[in-house]
């Protein structure tokens, strides 16, 4: 994998150094079915941090998400995972959470299990992170029912709270709250914002310019497949640079 050059743009607190990035693409492209979705697109982001990924629809948005988790490869680029390779080891170091939430046709209990069996966690420390995420979630009176039966916010609140049982070091969220009521999408917030505080990177995509301004220390736009602007959630939400930016902040279409 070769270095990841300093002069990427860069998704941190202006008001600190830069440290090395937590992960980072540099020149990536990807096409699919004749039409190219990302476009030599570079891009670091450093640990500790909630990034937003912000864009108008077909920006490529959750299609940057999937590689940065390894879901997809990139026909060109680099992907690297601190300084290395995002490799098996590099994505269990991470975990994902999508839009729609696949949860297995298990019990609210039987999702959490698997997820932590997979990852090799048992006995006692296992049912110790069972419970640890259903109160998290809110969802300990709910432990033995079918998880598919839940609301679409609970079953949200379900697929976070198994995510974070992992223990990851990095949160990557597709839109979670897209379909969401208030009092869900405040539950999601609040399970996102509290492992954040507990050392979690957080790597978010969300069409809310209100959630944005909740939640994220930077914010990452796209257009096209290409990044037009990143920086501190403050000054790219208020006073951006590129007319990209403002024209989707004015709710106006640009080419």
């Amino acid at each position: 994998m070769r270095d990841l050059s300093p002069d990427l743009p860069l998704v941190a607190d202006a008001t600190r150094p830069l440290g090395p990035a937590q992960l980072a693409v540099q020149d990536i492209s990807l096409t699919l079915r004749g039409t190219r979705l990302l476009d030599t697109l570079s891009l670091a982001i450093q640990p500790g941090r909630k990034t937003v990924i912000l864009g108008a629809n077909g920006a490529g948005k959750s299609l940057l998400l999937r590689v940065l988790h390894g879901l997809i490869t990139p026909d060109s680029g680099a992907v690297s995972w601190e300084g290395g390779p995002l490799d098996a080891t590099a994505r269990a170091a991470q975990a994902m959470v999508l839009q729609r939430p696949v949860l297995l046709r298990r019990s609210v209990l039987g999702n959490l299990r698997f997820a932590l069996s997979v990852r090799g966690v048992r006995g006692k420390a296992r049912v110790a992170r069972e419970a640890e995420a259903l109160a998290r979630a809110g969802l300990s009176d709910l432990a033995h029912r079918p998880a598919r039966v839940l609301s679409g916010g609970e079953q949200q609140r379900l697929a976070v709270a198994r995510a974070l049982s992992t223990q990851p070091r990095m949160l990557l969220l597709d839109e979670p709250t897209a379909s969401l009521d208030p009092a869900a999408t405040r539950h999601i917030e609040t399970l996102v914002t509290e492992a954040h505080k507990a050392g979690v990177s957080v790597v978010m995509v969300t069409h809310d310019r209100g959630q944005a301004q909740r939640l994220a220390d930077d914010v990452v736009f796209l257009h096209k497949g290409r990044v037009a602007e990143t920086g501190r959630a403050a000054q790219v939400l208020h006073a951006p640079r590129s007319p990209e930016v403002a024209a989707w902040l004015d709710g106006r279409l640009i080419d």
